[in-house]
Formats: structure tokens, C-alpha cells, sequence
């Protein structure tokens, strides 16, 4: 699949949207540290029966309810298309100080949304929207990428690990409304641009 992604400079949210956030739960991430030295975790994946549907823009508003939550000339969108039609969306946030996760922190950049389209996943969409975000990041001068994801979204935790990030942060008590989740932070240092003079 030729996958394009390109930066959205006056989003519709509704088209955003339209790639679906939803996934099936078939295992969930048992998160257990590693070598105090490390600073690591180890995950483990335990199948759960019967999995069951996930789907977070059902449950918190999703793209559409953004605006009303935070300001978003903080936040930059892309799109992935193929033969002209989204197959995947991504949003990234940065130096915005209203968004809590940052901590005001200013060296970091939160992927805060990544989705694909069901009938693409699993050929190369979410990476291709990584590595737009990652550029995208890393020329604003973010020395840190940050995602959160749930030990229920083996696939995600999966993907992430694939591309580098590390699980440096979990809280169980994350979503009072969720008891049953438990949150993962995740982080990826970003290179630098060097430029050589000739």
C-alpha cells in the first residue's frame, strides 16, 4: 500500500474522525518491572475470553469534542491517504499550557491520537503517521515524544515498542471511570538535527 501523509493545516474533525479508533480486546498487558537498574518494565500479554469491543471516541467524545476541551493552535494534524482516500489520521501537541500531561514541560511533543483504518491496519499507515509526527516534533525543537496508551491495547503497546518508545510511567488509578485500565506513558527520545558545515 502507497501510503501519503500529509500536515492538515485547518483540520475538519469530522473527516478525522471518520478512520474509527475501535479495536477488539483479545489480550491484556501484565506490566511487571525489570532490573531496578534499568528503569525498565517487562510486559507480558494474557489473552482474555471473550475479547470485547473497545472503542474510546464512543466513550469520551472523541475528535469532535476537542475543541471544547482544549485550545487547538497547540496541536498539529495529519492524514494518511491512499488512492486519494484517509486511511489514517494522528494529532501531536505541543508546548500547549493548557494540556496536563506536558507538566509545563517544554521539551516534550504528546502523539496524542494515532488511528488506521481497520481494512489498512498492519500495512505500514501508523508508522508512516510516526514518522511524520516524529519529523514534525523533532524540527520543532521537542526532545521528547510521549504517548499514551492502556494495558488493554496489546497492539498498541506492541507498536510503540516496535518504534522505539519505552514504557517509562504506569498508573493504575489513571481513570477512575475505568477501573479495569490501567495507564501506560510511553517515550521516545528524538534525535537532533545536526547540520555540517561544508
Amino acid at each position: 500500500m502507497i501510503v501519503d501523509v500529509v500536515q492538515e493545516s485547518q483540520p475538519d474533525l469530522a473527516d478525522y474522525a471518520s478512520v474509527p479508533i475501535a479495536f477488539e480486546v483479545r489480550e491484556v498487558m501484565r506490566i511487571t518491572a525489570g532490573p531496578p537498574e534499568s528503569g525498565r518494565h517487562v510486559l507480558t500479554a494474557r489473552a482474555v475470553t471473550p475479547p470485547w469491543w473497545k472503542d474510546y471516541d464512543a466513550s469520551d467524545g472523541g475528535p469532535a469534542s476537542w475543541a471544547t476541551q482544549f485550545d487547538l493552535s497547540y496541536w498539529t494534524f495529519f492524514a494518511a491517504r491512499a488512492n486519494g482516500a484517509r486511511v489514517g489520521s494522528a494529532s501531536v501537541v505541543f508546548r500547549a499550557p493548557d494540556m496536563d500531561m506536558l507538566g509545563g514541560r517544554t521539551d516534550i511533543a504528546i502523539l496524542w491520537d494515532i488511528r488506521v483504518a481497520p481494512a489498512a491496519r498492519g500495512n505500514g499507515v501508523g508508522s508512516a503517521l510516526v514518522a511524520a509526527v516524529e519529523a514534525w516534533a523533532t524540527a520543532c525543537g521537542a526532545e521528547w515524544l510521549e504517548v499514551e496508551a492502556q494495558d488493554i491495547n496489546a497492539p498498541a503497546c506492541r507498536f510503540y515498542a516496535r518504534h522505539g518508545f519505552e514504557l517509562r510511567a504506569t498508573d493504575p488509578d489513571a481513570y477512575p471511570d475505568l477501573p479495569n485500565e490501567m495507564q501506560l506513558l510511553w517515550y521516545k527520545r528524538l534525535r537532533r538535527l545536526s547540520f555540517r558545515a561544508k
